[in-house]
This record gives structure tokens, sequence and C-alpha cells, in this order.
């Protein structure tokens, strides 16, 4: 694979070599260079697929691998809950290393944030989440409102997902009583 790497990179350096010498532009023998590198560069993808394919117990591989997340919020009660349910479900091909989640609780211009290590006091992030599988989070509201009284003045609550190497993955957000104000 190398030595056929190394092969190609010297094929495109003579292209430029020789189109040093020359006095006009050729349009078409570019294009014909150009299109004879991508045919080459897909046969050997391709070539590289089917010697993987005929491998005895291999696992078909994505061309693309991709994660994503479906994150659900719920609480138990209409208005004033006591618990919030967080549903994180690894909808991608690949595995997933989740970070702590972040609880927002916000009014029309305040936020407090809080990240939530784990449930039964019990640590269990950073979370190593695979392809299909679900994992829930049941959230205790009286414990923050034990911790700061100011919190049951707060409408509404958002929950934020982050990967362990930082890329955010998502929100969703729910209303802990009536207000006013639409968001």
């Amino acid at each position: 694979m190398k030595r056929g790497f190394i092969f190609l990179i010297l094929f495109i350096n003579s292209f430029f070599v020789f189109a040093q010498t020359e006095v006009g532009p050729e349009g078409p023998k570019l294009l014909w260079g150009l299109l004879l590198v991508i045919l080459l560069l897909s046969v050997v993808f391709l070539a590289g697929r089917l010697l993987e394919k005929k491998k005895e117990g291999a696992k078909k591989k994505p061309v693309f691998k991709r994660s994503r997340l479906s994150i659900q919020l719920e609480k138990n009660r209409v208005y004033f809950p006591d618990f919030l349910t967080l549903s994180v479900q690894n909808i991608g091909n690949r595995a997933v290393d989740l970070d702590q989640p972040l609880l927002i609780f916000s009014n029309l211009w305040t936020k407090r944030n809080f990240r939530l290590k784990g449930m039964h006091n019990r640590q269990i992030y950073p979370l190593y989440l695979e392809a299909g599988k679900t994992h829930k989070l049941e959230i205790d509201l009286n414990r923050f409102y034990r911790h700061d009284k100011s919190l049951k003045k707060y409408p509404k609550s958002k929950i934020v997902i982050y990967d362990v190497k930082g890329k955010k993955f998502g929100s969703r957000s729910i209303f802990l009583r009536k207000t006013l104000f639409k968001w």
C-alpha cells in the first residue's frame, strides 16, 4: 500500500515537472490526468473494501462513521415536578464517550448550571455508550432545591450533553412551572 501511494505521488508530480517546459496551457491533458487520478483512487478504495469483506468473521464497517444521540427529558408531573428522567440513546453506528451532563435552570435573564455526576451517590460519568444502547438517569430536583431555595422560581430546565472531546451532542428543555413568557 505504501509503495502504491509513493508511486501515485511521483506520478502526479511528473505532470507538474513536464508542464513547466510547455509554452501554453493544455486544459484537456490536465483534466484527463485529474480524471485518471480520481479513477485510480476509487479503484484502490473499492479493492480495499472487497478485501475486507473476504476476511472471515469480519463485521461490515460503514463507509461514514457517525455518532448521533437521541436525547429525551421527561418530568413526573406537569407542573412542579420532583423528578426528571433523562434518556440518552445512541442511534449512530459508533460508540460515544459521554461527559457529565449539564443541568441548566434558567429564568428570564439568569441561568444556573449544575454538572450531574451520577445518581444515588454513585459517580457514573464519563459514560461509554455503545451503538444502539440506551442510558437513563433519574434527576431528583429536590436535592437542587435544598441546595438553593431560589431555584424553585426558575421556570425552565435544560440538559446539555457533551462528548469527552468537547463535541456538543444536543440539548432538551422543559418547563417546570407556568409562565407568561414563551421561550
